[in-house]
């Protein structure tokens, strides 16, 4: 074997991304409505200052600074309304002031605002009961952005925030990685689709919609394949279809080293194997390679236990698409206290299923589920965090501090 096998995690992580960098996906312009959750693919520098134009923070009366008594109240002269939208030109003069709403022109010679609340009105004049501070309540032009500045970088991920920053600009259409296609194989001649008989010795596929969900949730619209049977010919047949019309083909069984663990031998005969096998719990055998004349897709083979599906997903599923998309943000991960102790007796890095909560104290706390099998998928399902164990054996006391990946 030519490829690296029994590898630790982060050379298995540095491996997908020197891949992934290899087969960048390629860009697409996109309205923004359709652009939330994607990657960008060329950074926004501002065009136009935000705000544009020096204008109101509240509902009041534009004035002069100048005018207003420090002791006592202040009458003014009324000479017009500035509603937000477009200017009327008004200029404010000595004892002079312009009703304003949020959002409006500020009026040339006025320097501030006197909010609603602080007035009283009589007629065509406006009484200021309290004389705020020069220059209060006015938003200045380019205070937020100025012409110039580095808005968004490349490989950020378009949140609606960042999407709205954009919209401010003018700009309609962002330029974004293209998302990959992928296509989901489940194996093994006992797998039965939910809603089916079961017969003995059978189980229920539900590592599909483990995978489907979790694939849909990065944005993926993936394609599952009928489950695969554990004959040579039929996955070769299943594979070599998908490998020549997706990105990315996931597949999950039949990866490890039993006699009907088909897999990895078809991808060393036919394409280019990448690793096999990481020193991870749960999640070992999983595996990475080309398609070679399989296709032009990326294979990622996960092991068939329904946790290690969820593990190798979470971690090396998203360093891929993230890797595929030119994402540069890292996922990102948190610190907490464990709450009991625990033993770990391996040298493999290790996802621990957990519950996340938080005191009244801010400090964050992780219950490591006790049920740590990598069949267990009810332990999955009560946990909401994969508590991150290092490559090494180890005793951690109850409230020592570990990493947490959240999903």
């Amino acid at each position: 074997m030519s490829f690296p096998t029994r590898i630790g995690f982060d050379d298995a992580l540095r491996i997908l991304g020197e891949v992934a960098a290899r087969r960048r996906l390629p860009t697409e312009r996109i309205p923004l409505a359709k652009a939330h959750g994607r990657v960008l693919a060329r950074p926004l520098v501002a065009m136009l200052p935000q705000p544009g134009f020096d204008n109101s923070a509240m509902d009041g009366f534009a004035v002069r600074h100048a005018d207003l008594s420090a002791t006592g109240e202040t009458m003014l002269q009324l000479v017009g309304e500035q509603f937000a939208g477009q200017t009327q030109e008004l200029t404010v003069g000595m004892g002079e002031c312009v009703r304003i709403t949020t959002g409006a022109p500020l009026p040339a010679g006025a320097d501030m605002i006197v909010i609603k609340e602080n007035t009283r009105l009589d007629g065509d004049r406006v009484s200021v009961l309290q004389a705020p501070k020069p220059g209060q309540h006015v938003r200045r032009a380019g205070e937020d952005v100025r012409v110039g500045d580095a808005l968004l970088a490349q490989g950020q991920v378009l949140t609606p925030s960042r999407i709205a920053l954009a919209a401010g600009q003018g700009v309609d259409r962002l330029e974004v990685a293209r998302r990959p296609t992928v296509a989901v194989f489940t194996t093994g001649d006992e797998l039965v689709e939910p809603g089916m008989q079961l017969r003995p010795g059978e189980l229920y596929n539900s590592n599909r919609e483990l995978l489907m969900g979790l694939l849909r949730a990065e944005g993926c619209e993936p394609v599952a394949w009928p489950n695969l049977s554990d004959d040579p010919a039929a996955i070769d047949a299943g594979l070599r279809h998908a490998g020549h019309a997706f990105d990315v083909v996931i597949t999950c069984g039949g990866v490890s080293a039993g006699e009907k663990d088909h897999i990895p031998a078809l991808l060393q005969a036919e394409g280019t194997v990448h690793f096999w096998k990481v020193r991870m719990k749960p999640g070992m055998p999983v595996l990475f390679a080309d398609g070679g004349r399989l296709g032009d897709a990326l294979f990622l083979c996960l092991p068939g236990n329904p946790v290690s599906v969820l593990a190798t997903c979470l971690t090396l599923g998203r360093a891929l698409l993230d890797g595929l998309q030119g994402r540069t943000e890292p996922r990102p991960r948190m610190r907490a206290r464990i709450g009991t102790g625990w033993r770990k007796s391996h040298d493999r890095l290790e996802f621990l299923r957990g519950r996340l909560s938080c005191d009244e104290a801010g400090q964050l706390h992780v219950e490591p589920n006790p049920a740590d099998g990598s069949h267990r998928m009810r332990a999955a399902a009560d946990s909401d965090a994969l508590i991150v164990l290092e490559e090494a054996e180890m005793m951690l006391a109850a409230g020592s501090i570990v990493d947490v990946l959240t999903y």
